[in-house]
């Protein structure tokens, strides 16, 4: 069967983001220099990351009406409004499913991919008293220790609690009315694969990245992941596997647990680029920006091989405690690139920019962008 055609909008088209912060931003960094306008909607357009480098559209109808293609930076958007878009991708049943964990992790289930032992708790039911004791009955049931998430709107930890006694399910809230129980496996590694898909079906992977976080936050990544050559494959394929299922458009980043005892489990889907794949702006060929603008204009997928050893740190607010951090020192470790992405306030936990090194193995690009950040606080 040949694949259907494609919907290619070259260079002068307007490619419209669903979102205004530094994952669109990046994106329409990307746009700009291929030639493309940009426009963004969403929260605070204007001063926005996204904003300060794409043209601000507050009015959503006059957005969608510019817009050629419209993509979005983050999965909890109304899957309606990419429904009203001329041209949306991804399209609003594939956002619809990774933004619901309850979804997801049904559709993951239906795909045959492997994902942690877990429980729907509540099912949209009203969360009143009555459902609430029932549901630390079914709590207790599925067995500890275990995580319990809100099915919708959360990352980077928020509307998640570890459940290690009788005590923690008692103080759980449970005021959403949905809940995934998942349980607390034994990690050995958490990895991500970000993977392009095209209109014509056409995949393209990045190596497998390796990450760790604090405070349920992305703290580091490395790539190519130190991990078991064949389980590296394993993951590459599942990860197509997830988004040829899901029929999915763009750039999108399927995260995965390591067991201690060898097993390979699908833990989400974020549907466009992720934090985790920033490395890749200069680790390969084609950044996951620039990915994600080919798939969503119908063009060719761009090259991510040959990729370099590559380590990225997050910088949160936390580094703005004292002043202004020493770019200069932090600018002095050799192979190291700086991202800021505008952000006005620093705050404890907020993304305000990226450090990148590159070198001859993980290990040393890692070594680099750790003691790039560190120096960022030996200030004169």
């Amino acid at each position: 069967m040949s694949p259907p055609p494609r919907s290619s909008f070259g260079p002068n088209a307007t490619i419209g983001i669903l979102g205004t912060g530094q994952l669109g931003r990046m994106l329409a960094l990307a746009a700009r220099r291929m030639g493309y306008s940009v426009i963004t909607t969403g929260e605070d357009p204007p001063g926005s990351p996204c904003g300060q480098v794409a043209e601000p559209v507050e009015d959503l109808a006059s957005f969608l009406a510019r817009a050629d293609v419209v993509t979005t930076e983050f999965e909890n958007v109304d899957p309606a409004v990419l429904a009203a878009a001329a041209l949306s991708r991804p399209g609003p049943s594939v956002v619809a499913r990774c933004q619901n964990r309850r979804l997801e992790k049904a559709f993951l289930r239906e795909a045959g991919v492997p994902t942690v032992r877990h429980q729907v708790i509540g099912e949209g039911e009203v969360a009143d008293a009555q459902h609430q004791l029932r549901w630390r009955q079914e709590l207790t049931a599925f067995g500890l220790p275990a995580v319990l998430k809100t099915a919708a709107f959360g990352y980077d930890g928020k509307g998640q609690w570890v459940l290690r006694d009788a005590a923690d399910i008692a103080s759980v809230p449970l005021d959403a009315g949905a809940y995934v129980l998942e349980e607390l496996v034994d990690l050995a590694a958490e990895v991500s694969v970000v993977v392009g898909r095209g209109d014509d079906g056409e995949t393209a992977c990045y190596p497998v990245i390796e990450n760790r976080h604090a405070d349920h936050i992305l703290d580091v990544s490395v790539a190519p992941a130190r991990i078991d050559p064949a389980l590296a494959e394993r993951a590459v394929q599942l990860a197509v596997t997830v988004a040829e299922a899901l029929g999915a458009v763009g750039v999108l980043c399927v995260e995965f647990f390591v067991t201690t005892d060898g097993r390979l489990l699908v833990n989400e889907v974020a549907p466009r680029p992720h934090n985790s794949g920033h490395l890749t702006i200069e680790a390969a060929p084609t950044s996951q920006f620039e990915q994600q603008l080919r798939s969503v204009c119908g063009l060719p997928l761009g090259a991510t091989i040959p990729f370099r050893p590559a380590a990225m740190a997050n910088l949160l607010g936390e580094l703005w405690a004292q002043g202004e951090p020493d770019w200069s020192a932090a600018l002095a470790v050799p192979g190291v690139t700086l991202h800021l992405y505008g952000k006005a306030e620093a705050r404890p936990g907020r993304k305000m920019g990226h450090l990148t090194a590159v070198a001859s193995t993980p290990e040393d690009a890692l070594k680099l962008v750790l003691d790039a950040r560190r120096r960022l606080l030996l200030r004169p």
